[in-house]
């Protein structure tokens, strides 16, 4: 590969530094379990590694990084070679009142472009509070807005959009941001805002576990939770433009899976 960023190496240092902290963040909330790591290697140049755990607040959470090069940049028609980093991660709650939580920010790179995306959302599974779908907009809202009042508006209308699951007629949960291909000609501009999503993640979910992770909860409700599931699976492997890009990458399935809930019913 003939073309980097000269900012690839402080991206990726960022990228890093951010999944060690939420990784941190995360296993606090777990007597005994730890997240278990595994590196794999991508078929063309680079790889990533997956992070999973498996524990008694977090029925099964995943925190994975990749950073891979190739010769054919996925979802588009021409041949165009590439570099994509990021971190991806999702979270199934073993308690129902906890909602699920996806987050992903990443940077791509061709010899002629390159760009931002990412975001992240919230997923009730059939018990939504409204202090909590408040406290995660306020949040997303608050660390945008110095970047331009309009941020926050276009991203959680594009997370609307982007979370909708057509054969359901719904979305996926109460929202949250999301944007892609974002180049506004001003790198330093961009890598800031960038940035600001990566670190507002975690003020946005956290508080929320506090608030349900000894919440009591029936057999009912877990019932109705693992049926909710179902709907983030099928979102996930029909829509998913990570998912489709993971797969036509060549990417490691297990990492690309990682989303897939442990338990799930139709």
């Amino acid at each position: 590969m003939t073309f980097s960023h000269p900012k690839r190496g402080e991206i990726i240092q960022f990228l890093h530094a951010l999944r060690g902290d939420i990784i941190q963040a995360f296993e606090k909330f777990e007597r005994s379990s730890r997240f278990k790591k595994e590196e794999w290697a991508y078929r063309e140049d680079g790889g990533g590694e997956m992070a999973v755990l498996r524990g008694e607040f977090f029925e099964k959470a995943a925190v994975n990084w990749s950073g891979v090069g190739g010769s054919k940049l996925p979802l588009q028609e021409k041949d165009e070679p590439f570099f994509a980093t990021g971190i991806s991660l999702i979270t199934h709650m073993a308690n129902p009142h906890a909602p699920t939580a996806h987050f992903n920010i990443r940077f791509i790179e061709t010899a002629h472009r390159c760009w931002f995306g990412g975001g992240y959302d919230l997923t009730p599974m059939g018990f939504t509070y409204d202090e909590d779908t408040r406290h995660f907009h306020q949040t997303a809202r608050e660390a945008l807005n110095p970047h331009g009042s309009e941020i926050y508006p276009a991203f959680s209308q594009a997370a609307a959009e982007y979370f909708y699951i057509p054969h359901r007629a719904k979305e996926r949960g109460v929202g949250g941001i999301f944007f892609d291909y974002y180049n506004t000609g001003n790198f330093e501009k961009d890598f800031a805002l960038w940035k600001t999503v990566g670190l507002s993640f975690l003020p946005a979910l956290i508080p929320i576990y506090e608030r349900r992770k000894d919440q009591s909860f029936t057999d009912e409700e877990r019932e109705k939770q693992l049926h909710l599931r179902a709907h983030y699976v099928e979102f996930n492997l029909l829509y998913d433009r990570g998912t489709r890009f993971g797969f036509q990458s060549g990417g490691n399935p297990e990492a690309i899976l990682c989303s897939m809930p442990p338990i799930v019913k139709w």
